[in-house]
């Protein structure tokens, strides 16, 4: 149950509802443009890349968490 709860509150963590990736250089170059079009792409590339080392660190603590589980079982 705790197990749950912990990922349940990552996942309100890292999933806000608007996400905000530019920098502040990135921002004022694209902005300076005037193409809102180009702006909004490069803001959902960063994000889009930004979600795999999550998914690669939270597959390695789960096989972690689960070769624990079945050592504590194992043992009792």
């Amino acid at each position: 149950m705790r197990f749950k709860i912990i990922f349940f509150t990552i996942g309100l963590i890292f999933l806000p509802t608007l996400v905000e990736a530019q920098c502040a250089m990135c921002r004022a170059v694209l902005e300076s443009e005037g193409s809102e079009a180009t702006a909004q792409g490069i803001n959902d590339g960063i994000v889009y890349l930004m979600i795999f080392p999550y998914v690669l660190i939270g597959g390695i603590a789960f096989f972690i968490y689960r070769s624990f589980k079945k050592k504590k079982t194992s043992n009792s």
